[in-house]
């Protein structure tokens, strides 16, 4: 059968055997935004990124052809806002929306018809039904119940055409709600719940982690999950050991991925995550296991008083999985209490084909950068030049009598210019300080040959790098009279201050904050330092210590008879 006999045959068998009413009650337990909701019933439509401002007009008649608009539209993740705002108002506007997609769409026809899409809306429809059907005619009821049911046949013949990871758990999410929810669905939910158990073995590795290496996405996997348990408890049924243990393993993780704000790591197209989503979804699972000290899906974190740092300790993702893969390799974050202070600038996605391009390259996150070449090969490409698909050795912290210790090395212009780059990380016991050492270095006469023929090639010019750090957008820097550090205030009143040694320049220049549910980038500043590698390598140390401390000393781990001090 082609794709539209399928989407017509689910609408025909949902007919057939419609749903008249829920086996029980369904619990909300999506969480959506007061000021999202507000924002929808005053006509401003922001989804994906794009606004469309049209006070009075159909949801479904707006004036936008933005293909990633009408996916989200036809998501109905916005019910989720509407719901938050829950007056009388907002809920004849959503069921005025809900109802119109009935009459316009019901039949298996449009964009939303993808499994995915279709497992997101049959939650929020069943999430928000006493919502929506508060007041609705007897024949308005039987449309909802026809509509809910022919999703539901939908997705029993076509949730496994949809691609492995979030989209897949979207989809039997969907379907084990429907039919745990709906009356006569009951014999759709054991093939279910046994293929997201097969998912959960397939997809989620053995310490928690996603093939993606998104934090965001595996926050969103961890809450589907979640959901899915909880509803199948409610409905005094089994939850496989599989997807039990899949819960139990994504909990530490998602812990260790966790900034002293309570926000997610911004890594490989993720973004922070909704404010209360990480908690709330902690706590629903009802894990306590507390985040590990070694690798959490390829981050290190190390942590200290109010500080928290997240590192990108691992090859990226490569596969059907590394489509939105950055070349982060080596960076990193760090917040300070409530307050990020250095950031990657995040997900372009949402603006455009130039910003998701830009967004994945090396210089937009802050690690070191060689001379327009990205730190590692993705399979889509970034504005830089290829170079190969980087290898991560690591250590795990370590404790030393200055702090935590961390050091890192990847080889990916091993292949163009005979370089490694390694990191070394030092937080102090109290978080106040961060230090750090960047080292270029061509360890081989084979790789000192590379860098030499990398230098032939430039016609016998100087192999540059520069080492970024960027700020957050609430972040004010200024660099300090005489040129040698940075000032960095903090909106909680907090100063840190930012010194180097070993670069022949500091700048302070502008930069890009990436943010999902934005309409432009937010403007930024980053911390720059520039030099070239001289013979066969180059060292670079730094520090960022609040205000009034002593600044720290880096000890080379690895060369113990040397120590930078800044």
């Amino acid at each position: 059968m082609t794709h539209w006999q399928n989407r017509w045959a689910a609408w025909q068998s949902g007919r057939s055997h419609a749903a008249t009413g829920f086996v029980s009650h369904p619990e909300p337990r999506s969480i959506g935004l007061f000021a999202r909701g507000k924002q929808l019933m005053a006509g401003n439509f922001l989804l994906a990124g794009h606004l469309v401002e049209s006070p009075g007009t159909l949801l479904w008649d707006l004036p936008t052809s933005a293909p990633e608009f009408w996916l989200e539209a036809h998501g109905f993740a916005w019910l989720d806002d509407m719901a938050a705002v829950g007056d009388p108002i907002a809920r004849a506007r959503a069921q005025e929306w809900i109802w119109a997609w009935i009459a316009r769409y019901g039949r298996g026809k449009g964009p939303g018809w993808t499994p995915d899409l279709t497992g997101r809306r049959l939650i929020r429809w069943i999430n928000h039904a006493i919502f929506l059907m508060n007041g609705r005619s007897s024949a308005d009821t039987q449309r909802y119940f026809r509509a809910l049911s022919a999703q539901t046949m939908f997705l029993s013949r076509r949730w496994h055409a949809s691609a492995p990871g979030l989209p897949r758990f979207e989809a039997l999410t969907g379907l084990i709600y429907a039919g745990l929810a709906l009356t006569g669905m009951e014999r759709l939910v054991t093939p279910a719940i046994a293929a997201l158990a097969r998912e959960c073995e397939a997809e989620i590795d053995a310490h928690g982690g996603l093939p993606t290496r998104s934090p965001e996405e595996l926050l969103e996997v961890f809450t589907l999950l979640t959901w899915a348990a909880q509803a199948l408890g409610q409905a005094d049924q089994t939850v496989p050991q599989a997807h039990r243990a899949a819960i139990a393993r994504i909990a530490p993780t998602l812990r260790s991925l966790r900034h002293s704000d309570g926000a997610l790591a911004r890594f490989h197209g993720g973004g922070r995550g909704m404010d209360g989503r990480l908690d709330h979804a902690l706590a629903a699972s009802g894990v306590k296991a507390a985040p590990g000290n070694g690798p959490a899906m390829g981050f290190l974190r190390l942590g200290a008083g109010r500080t928290s740092v997240i590192i990108d300790a691992a090859d990226p993702p490569g596969g059907h999985a590394g489509a939105s893969a950055h070349a982060s390799t080596l960076a990193f974050e760090m917040t300070s209490g409530r307050r990020p202070v250095i950031v990657n600038c995040g997900s372009g996605k949402p603006f455009g084909i130039e910003w998701h391009r830009a967004g994945r390259a090396t210089p937009s996150h802050s690690t070191l950068s060689l001379d327009g070449y990205s730190s590692s090969r993705l399979n889509r490409g970034t504005p830089e030049i290829l170079a190969d698909r980087a290898h991560v050795t690591q250590t795990r912290p370590t404790e030393t009598a200055e702090g935590h210790a961390l050091r890192l090395a990847h080889d990916g212009w091993v292949g163009t210019h005979g370089l490694t780059h390694s990191r070394l990380l030092l937080l102090s016991h109290d978080g106040r300080q961060l230090g750090g050492q960047d080292e270029l270095t061509a360890a081989t006469p084979e790789n000192r040959a590379r860098l030499a023929a990398a230098i032939t090639r430039k016609g016998g010019g100087e192999v540059r790098f520069t080492l970024r750090f960027h700020l957050h957008p609430d972040v004010d820097a200024a660099i300090d009279m005489g040129g040698n550090a940075v000032s960095l205030a903090l909106k909680s009143g907090e100063i840190w201050i930012f010194r180097h040694s070993g670069s022949r320049g500091l700048s302070v220049e502008p930069s890009v904050y990436l943010e999902k549910g934005r309409l432009m980038p937010r403007a930024a500043k980053q911390i720059v330092l520039s030099g070239q590698v001289a013979e066969f390598d180059a060292v670079i140390g730094w520090t960022l210590a609040k205000a009034q401390d002593t600044p720290l000393a880096i000890r080379d781990l690895e060369r113990d008879d040397t120590v930078y001090s800044i």
